[in-house]
């Protein structure tokens, strides 16, 4: 009864957690569908888009290699983001300084031209309201699975993404009067 009240109290992800560490495969599948999708919106306000796909792949193994150091399981969210930012770091150290062409030159589509001049802007907002409104705007995350992906509050999910909206309105309202 009180193993049952115990895991009862436990979060899907704290148990998955568990599981992997065991050695459960599927678990850490799981886990890969549940917070894929923050880190990429992690790694996406971070580092260019063609390189994100792999260091989604990247940040899963290292978590993979390294869960046995997780102390607190229904940690995971929080410590999951921190190895992709900090993965994100890494690219850019061990990276050569490489400039985007524009992307008029692309040749894609307005709709495709316009969500890369959205992507651009939201790139130039605070780290707390990039990763939000990525997780939201790009991920499709609603603030209540932000928050307890990212561990944050759902209040200062909701605080990010009003804050980060108005700056993104900002940004690109100054833009299109330019």
């Amino acid at each position: 009864m009180v193993v049952t009240q115990l895991a009862g109290a436990r979060s899907e992800s704290a148990i998955l957690v568990g599981a992997a560490r065991d050695g459960d495969r599927s678990a850490f599948g799981r886990l890969y569908q549940l917070f894929a999708r923050m880190v990429h919106a992690i790694l996406l306000s971070r580092v260019p888009r063609a390189e994100v796909d792999d260091l989604v792949q990247d940040v899963f193994l290292v978590a993979m290699r390294r869960l046995h150091t997780l102390r607190d399981h229904d940690a995971f969210g929080p410590w999951l983001a921190m190895i992709a930012r900090n993965r994100a770091v890494d690219y850019h150290r061990r990276t050569r300084q490489t400039t985007e062409l524009p992307e008029e030159l692309a040749g894609g589509d307005a709709v495709e031209t316009e969500s890369f001049a959205v992507l651009a802007a939201v790139k130039q907002l605070p780290d707390a309201y990039r990763e939000t409104l990525l997780m939201r705007l790009v991920e499709g995350m609603t603030g209540p699975e932000i928050a307890a992906r990212t561990g944050l509050t759902p209040a200062s999910v909701r605080v990010n993404l009003h804050r980060g909206m108005k700056q993104l309105r900002e940004k690109l309202g100054g833009k299109a009067h330019e």
